[in-house]
């Protein structure tokens, strides 16, 4: 269509802006704005039509004017932004329904193929100005926040994009679970089996490492995201576990590594620590849940009767190297899949007693359920040093003492 028709055709809806009529062609040249479109259209129309130039005397009946108040939208950014730390921003928008569907009835009225919607026009106009009366710079991919703009009821949601900090966590105290356990009672509403708290238990490694971030970046909340757990009465000890934590809606940014780790620890001496604290990254996240790392274990085992340790010995040396297939255990199946998994011991060792139980040291593949490798679980383990043994043993104490193969996904990156 050319540009005197389209403006003849476009104008009898009523009055249009030069911003909503340049944004009608917006595809088909570059280097201009939409307001520069616009009055170019206007200009070629009266030159075709040998008529004056018609400058807009009402209200766009597309956008309102909208354009008009672009820099009061830009300062009002800029004050929610205030007290926030962020070096990168980007500008959404919320459309009133009215606004839109009169867009697509032109576009679709019209059939035009080359125009730019009006929610791209009144982000990116905003975001110059924001940029231009601020020190933020726009960023479209990974910017720290983003202002989301409600056009029908004029208010501004600021959205701040999470923290990620890679380290390993050492749990010393049993009875403490990775992350928070809502109350099976109540789920998390808070009753008298949880004392209102709405949790299963009282802390989770998850809390206790967030709890002296949140103050530190003024955030919200904390994820944790590790590279496997260990089972709740286990504790974790020896190199540590990794770990990537999220720190949702910091609205502080900047922070020295070794600082958290100080803090974290000075909060959770005796309980919780970490070392090898950095800087990581949201993309880092899944690299960590999916790697699939050795675990070392050492494990107190008891066993019924008087078992010999030649005798134990044997049945270890039988079991170490073994494919051992694993139906999912009676003490998960509540939350599991019920399906067999086969994995490998990769070393298992007889290392001495401690009183009358047996000291053993287990290397398996990740996903090696350790307690049942020892007891069978009524067979839906085989082959166990139960079986191996003919004898029922079973796990007192289980210390995880080592996690293989986590360097690579270790960040040395900035957030």
């Amino acid at each position: 269509m050319e540009l005197t028709e389209l403006y003849q055709k476009v104008t009898e809806y009523g009055d249009i802006c030069d911003h909503c009529l340049g944004r009608l062609v917006a595809k088909r040249s570059f280097g201009l704005s939409n307001d520069q479109r616009g009055k170019g259209i206007r200009v070629a129309a009266a030159l075709t039509l040998n008529q004056p130039y018609q400058e807009q005397k009402e209200p766009c009946w597309i956008c309102g004017d909208f354009f008009e108040t672009a820099d009061a939208w830009a300062d009002r950014v800029i004050d929610a932004f205030s007290g926030i730390e962020g070096k990168t921003f980007v500008i959404g928008s919320k459309v009133p329904p009215l606004m839109s569907e009169s867009e697509e009835m032109v576009w679709s009225d019209l059939v035009l193929s080359d125009p730019e919607p009006l929610k791209s026009e009144i982000n990116r106009e905003v975001g110059k100005r924001v940029a231009a009366k601020s020190t933020l710079v726009g960023d479209t991919k990974n910017p720290d926040l983003i202002a989301v703009l409600n056009i029908s009821d004029g208010t501004i949601e600021v959205q701040i994009r999470p923290l990620f900090i890679y380290g390993r966590y050492l749990k010393y105290e049993r009875g403490i679970p990775q992350t928070h356990w809502a109350c099976r009672a109540c789920k998390g509403a808070g009753c008298e089996a949880c004392d209102g708290t709405g949790k299963q238990y009282r802390d989770s490694v998850e809390e206790l490492i967030g709890a002296p971030l949140l103050p530190i970046f003024k955030a919200e909340r904390v994820f944790l995201h590790g590279a496997g757990r260990e089972d709740i009465d286990a504790v974790m000890i020896g190199s540590g576990r990794p770990f990537i934590l999220e720190i949702v809606n910091p609205r502080i940014r900047d922070a020295d590594p070794k600082v958290l780790e100080d803090a974290i620890n000075t909060y959770n001496e005796g309980r919780v620590g970490v070392i090898d604290v950095t800087w990581s990254a949201r993309s880092e996240v899944e690299t960590l849940k999916s790697h699939k790392g050795h675990k070392k274990y050492r494990i107190l085992v008891d066993i019924d009767g008087s078992v010999p340790d030649t005798a134990l010995q044997s049945a270890v040396q039988q079991l170490s190297g073994a494919l051992i297939r694993q139906r999912t255990p009676t003490r998960v199946a509540h939350r599991r899949a019920d399906k067999v998994r086969e994995r490998g011991v990769l070393d298992i060792r007889y290392t001495g007693k401690e009183g009358k139980d047996f000291i053993l040291e287990v290397t398996g593949e990740a996903g090696l359920y350790i307690k049942e490798l020892i007891s069978g679980d009524q067979g839906r383990t085989t082959p166990s040093l139960t079986e191996v043994l003919n004898t029922p043993a079973r796990v007192v104490q289980l210390d995880v003492i080592h996690v293989e193969g986590i360097d690579q996904v270790k960040s040395h990156g900035t957030s």
